[in-house]
């Protein structure tokens, strides 16, 4: 039976699968959803030093140190760059590979190439006093919210899960170099709803690397589905089982 390993995005840490966690676990899956260095419980090792690379190691160590095998890896928003590299990096214990509203990179791509609305949060955070930190965004009137969400009590319980962004997680590039990763079945899921401006999504090819169709699903929420939607991702996330 797979083993469910969710990957949080930017500024979040692994308590925002709160909700999902328990519903995958009902099922009978074994379920990990960690922080990232720098975020949860790990918030106290953030520094300027944290990159991209820093967040694909803790994965890929994860996933060693368990000696997880036939593994769905999620990555939401950011993970997307997380989730792909680690797909490249150890590609056998890897069953499904789920980009949840996520950044889907290209080899020697980084966030800021994938999502360039990223570039103005680099260069205000490099004109900081830190010269580093990309504080989280600020909350937006309904439908965007605060990652889409709008419900006052789920915007203060994820405020206190957020912590800032380093910028070398937006800079460092991807390496996508591993050619049996293309043999990883894909599955992409967009929230659809209160996408602000200037975001743009790129389209997902028809045939995915392996040969066959993209797996493409819709969900009518925003960005954080996980908190506003839990039920329903649970749902697609065991269709891939």
């Amino acid at each position: 039976m797979p083993t469910y390993l969710l990957v949080h995005g930017a500024w979040h840490s692994g308590r925002c699968w709160d909700r999902v966690v328990p519903l995958l676990e009902a099922a009978g899956h074994r379920v990990l959803a960690p922080s990232l260095t720098g975020y949860g419980d790990k918030a106290h090792l953030l520094g300027p030093e944290v990159g991209l690379d820093t967040h694909i190691a803790d994965v890929v160590g994860l996933i060693i140190e368990q000696d997880l095998t036939d593994v769905v890896l999620v990555g939401h928003s950011y993970a997307g760059l997380v989730v792909s590299s680690v797909a490249h990096r150890v590609p056998d214990r890897i069953a499904h590979l789920v980009h949840l509203d996520a950044m889907v990179p290209e080899d020697g791509e980084s966030a800021v190439d994938v999502l360039p609305a990223t570039r103005a949060l680099v260069d205000l955070a490099r004109r900081s006093e830190s010269g580093w930190r990309v504080p989280p965004p600020a909350e937006l009137p309904p439908p965007a919210g605060l990652f889409g969400v709008t419900d006052p009590a789920d915007v203060a319980w994820l405020r206190s899960l957020l912590s800032d962004q380093p910028v070398r997680c937006l800079e460092e590039p991807v390496r996508l170099d591993n050619p049996a990763a293309r043999a990883v079945p894909r599955a992409h899921i967009h929230c659809v709803v209160g996408v602000p401006e200037g975001i743009t999504r790129r389209p997902v090819p028809a045939v995915q690397p392996n040969g066959s169709p993209s797996r493409v699903w819709e969900l009518p929420t925003g960005h954080d589905c996980m908190i506003t939607m839990p039920a329903e991702l649970s749902g697609l996330l065991l269709g891939l089982a």
